[in-house]
């Protein structure tokens, strides 16, 4: 009876240790759920107000001009100095139209072709910037990723120092530079010196530095010179990283603001980010069309190449000297 009452006992004990580790596996896996789901709502809520703005845009670009000043009043002209009692007593934040209206792409597109010149000028300013950039920054990163003396590392620590200041600091610098080399008032004033901007040079020489010395000396072994090793070997394993500064590039120079307004005088040699501002406020629905218009090519490169710039930020923490 000792030995039954024993064994017993001992079922009982093991039966409460297992319910106790299934209870406390059951209350890990509801905490993991609420966790995930409390994680999930809130970034979904501020994904959804960071979106508002975007979507607002969007759809209200498609309003029609009487249905937006219902829904907007004359915010944009006769806004008091109470504005918050103003804004809401005027604004209707709409986003679905009550019927869908191209007129305001009509205006921009048709009827003042003025914007299109603006979206042309911040075309010709913006790609030879990305393009020049990458190509320069290739070569220049290649050199100080090869060279490791105390020169090259000064260098490019003068880099580090320059992609630190804002660039109002060298703003009068590259404006004296611009007008000693008579290109005021030119588009080589904006572009240049975009061209020679040091962050895309910093994070290429970054993943550069990280390639191991055996790649390039098997590379040697083979018979290769510095140009094919730079090439065939880094050029190809930095591709993902090359797309995230384009990316990063073409988004920075697309919305420059005071480069164009201080380089160029002539208001019609102005991008679209700069001729937004005097877009006419009175009508709301063309500076909606306006604004998405501007919106869409950073929004197609961006979801274009959204798996190269994750590719890129993660190969860049992959590979190991």
């Amino acid at each position: 009876m000792t030995q039954n009452n024993q064994a017993i006992n001992k079922r009982s004990i093991e039966q409460q240790a297992i319910e106790k580790q299934r209870r406390r596996r059951k209350s890990k896996k509801r905490r993991e759920i609420f966790l995930n789901w409390l994680t999930f709502v809130i970034i979904g809520f501020f994904a959804l107000v960071f979106l508002m703005p975007t979507v607002l845009t969007i759809t209200n670009s498609f309003m029609s001009t009487t249905e937006i000043s219902a829904n907007y009043g004359q915010i944009f002209s006769n806004a008091t100095s109470d504005s918050k009692t103003f804004i809401s007593e005027k604004v209707n934040l709409k986003f679905i139209p009550d019927m869908v209206s191209f007129g305001q792409y009509k205006t921009a597109f048709i009827t003042s072709p003025a914007y299109l010149l603006k979206f042309w000028n911040s075309v010709i300013l913006t790609v030879p910037i990305v393009i020049g950039q990458i190509i320069v920054a290739a070569g220049a990163s290649y050199c100080f990723a090869r060279n490791r003396s105390k020169l090259s590392n000064a260098i490019f620590f003068i880099y580090i120092i320059l992609m630190l200041m804002p660039y109002q600091v060298t703003l009068v610098p590259n404006y004296l530079v611009a007008e000693w080399l008579h290109l005021l008032d030119t588009r080589w004033s904006i572009i240049l010196p975009g061209i020679f901007a040091p962050f895309s040079v910093f994070i290429l020489a970054k993943f550069m530095r990280r390639i191991p010395t055996a790649v390039v000396e098997a590379a040697k072994l083979d018979g290769a010179n510095e140009f094919q090793i730079f090439s065939r070997i880094f050029m190809p394993l930095c591709k993902g990283t090359i797309y995230s500064v384009a990316i990063l590039v073409f988004i920075d120079y697309w919305n420059m603001v005071e480069q164009p307004l201080i380089m160029l005088s002539d208001s019609e040699m102005h991008p679209l980010s700069v001729f937004l501002s005097k877009v006419n406020t009175s009508d709301a629905g063309l500076a909606f069309a306006v604004a998405t218009i501007y919106m869409i090519p950073t929004l197609l490169v961006f979801l274009y190449s959204e798996d190269y710039l994750v590719e890129g930020i993660a190969y860049s923490g992959g590979i190991k000297g």
